[in-house]
């Protein structure tokens, strides 16, 4: 506690007295370059211990229910391990058919048009993949 107390009330202050801190841009262009270094050590000291503090404080939003990140899945199907839909381009019924990529369609495999509120919400570029069969 004796070294963390000298540190708080004699080490940081005394350093922090003697730190170089421009308050204008000619003070800014005249800094030597042991300043320069001083100055940028303590920049990214604070940018540092801020950064560690948002993490403890506030948890990442990348975070899921496992520690890992956020399902790309919300809700489809959840009670399968995998969710794999196969379709032979021979069996599409239409000329071209668009698939969901983002998850949030209401006809999933298919795409509902979703991912534009999705997008325009979350300012993601996410489309359908679109497989169009040949027509001879």
């Amino acid at each position: 506690m004796e070294t963390v107390a000298t540190l708080v009330k004699v080490t940081l202050p005394s350093y922090l007295a003697n730190l170089t801190i421009p308050t204008s841009v000619d003070e800014l262009a005249s800094i030597s370059g042991p300043d320069w270094v001083q100055l940028i050590i303590f920049m990214l000291t604070i940018a540092i211990i801020f950064y560690s503090l948002i993490r403890l404080f506030h948890p990442s939003v990348d975070k899921g229910p496992k520690g890992k990140g956020h399902p790309i899945n919300p809700s489809i199907r959840k009670e399968c391990p995998k969710v794999v839909d196969v379709l032979d381009v021979e069996d599409l019924n239409k000329e071209k058919v668009s698939y969901c990529r983002c998850w949030k369609s209401k006809k999933f495999p298919l795409c509902d048009g979703s991912h534009n509120a999705h997008n325009e919400e979350t300012g993601d570029n996410v489309g359908p993949v679109v497989i169009r069969k040949k027509i001879n």
